[in-house]
């Protein structure tokens, strides 16, 4: 599984699935191509959406202070050299069995078990 480390607020230190917005007149799939690239230095493929949810992350007096609906998607990679850039402080591949360890951004182990589910 490809997974970056936060490098940036909100979640610093936390590990991810590669992602960020869509911009305005971008297809998701061309953002998930663009995004991925961004953060990690790789080409991807699209191949299946693995998960779409929401996330809503609440302030200490439990106003909503962000609140994201997210799309991942299963993808190939297809070419690049793979380095952590843009908001990613680390990016790397890991097998199933180190995932344990890691700090998670809520959902995140719910998604890679159902990619994985169907890879």
């Amino acid at each position: 599984m490809l997974l970056v480390e936060r490098g940036r607020e909100p979640l610093k230190g936390f590990w991810s699935i590669p992602g960020g917005l869509v911009e305005t007149g971008e297809s998701l799939e061309d953002a998930t191509r663009r995004e991925v690239l961004e953060e990690t230095g790789l080409v991807v493929r699209p191949i299946r959406i693995a998960k779409v949810f929401e996330r809503i992350i609440r302030d200490p007096d439990g106003k909503a202070e962000y609140h994201y609906v997210l799309i991942d998607y299963l993808c190939e990679a297809t070419g690049g050299i793979l380095a952590a850039a843009d908001d990613a402080s680390r990016v790397e591949w890991f097998p199933r069995i180190n995932l344990p360890g890691l700090r998670f951004t809520e959902g995140t182990l719910a998604v890679i078990g159902e990619a994985w589910a169907l890879s």
